[in-house]
């Protein structure tokens, strides 16, 4: 049994969420930037992973990745990167094609995977994780099981779903974006960087966890 009082379980209707009390020993915070909002169609640009071990960092890896298909306006004047920033960056950051960047994401998930970490995010489940799986398997007609990431088994903590737990109401808080999230628990926003976003989103769940104890936290 992990060390978490209380956790996300799957059931018969799907995954019920609970409120977190403690922070689980390894977590990895996880975003991407993307061509566009449509996960069945669209591709990932930029991944962001940061581990924390007990609460501190251990790790993180930013890379890009060059997509088969263009960035949509909307979503430039979200991350304000283009096509030939991206190749631009080669000379200072990792740069991956579609089908290395997909296979090195692949591979970090499934490292953490395997040490029982939980993954944490912003909308993590409906749009990051959820545009992977389309893009794995368009890119190589197989699923992620197929290459050992245990999709279906994977700890998720979505830092929305978690305030919803926390704060259901609508009326109240009406808005539940990552942006909106840092600003309600005093967080740093990451700015529409895949790293920092991943980050914000650790450190939101954090606030959250100290919020449900009663500001005492625990590992």
């Amino acid at each position: 049994m992990n060390r978490v009082a209380y956790v996300a379980r799957g059931c018969k209707d799907g995954l019920v969420t609970k409120r977190f009390l403690q922070v689980p020993e390894l977590i990895v915070g996880f975003d991407t930037e993307t061509t566009g909002l449509d996960v069945t169609k669209e591709r990932a640009i930029s991944y962001g992973f940061c581990a924390y071990r007990y609460g501190q960092p251990e790790r993180d890896e930013h890379f890009y990745v060059v997509p088969d298909r263009p960035i949509s306006e909307g979503a430039r004047r979200v991350h304000g990167l283009s096509l030939e920033d991206i190749e631009a960056k080669r000379a200072t950051d990792t740069v991956y094609s579609l089908e290395a960047g997909l296979t090195h994401a692949v591979e970090v998930m499934r490292y953490y995977q395997g040490l029982g970490a939980f993954f944490v995010g912003s909308n993590l489940t409906r749009f990051d994780l959820e545009m992977l799986r389309w893009s794995y398997q368009s890119a190589f007609s197989k699923r992620l099981e197929d290459d050992g990431l245990k999709f279906s088994q994977m700890r998720i903590i979505d830092v929305v779903e978690h305030d919803l737990v926390i704060e259901p109401s609508r009326a109240t808080r009406s808005r539940r974006g990552l942006d909106h999230l840092c600003s309600h628990y005093g967080v740093k926003p990451g700015g529409h960087d895949a790293l920092n976003d991943a980050r914000a989103a650790v450190e939101v769940f954090f606030e959250q966890v100290l919020f449900n104890t009663a500001g005492q936290m625990a590992f």
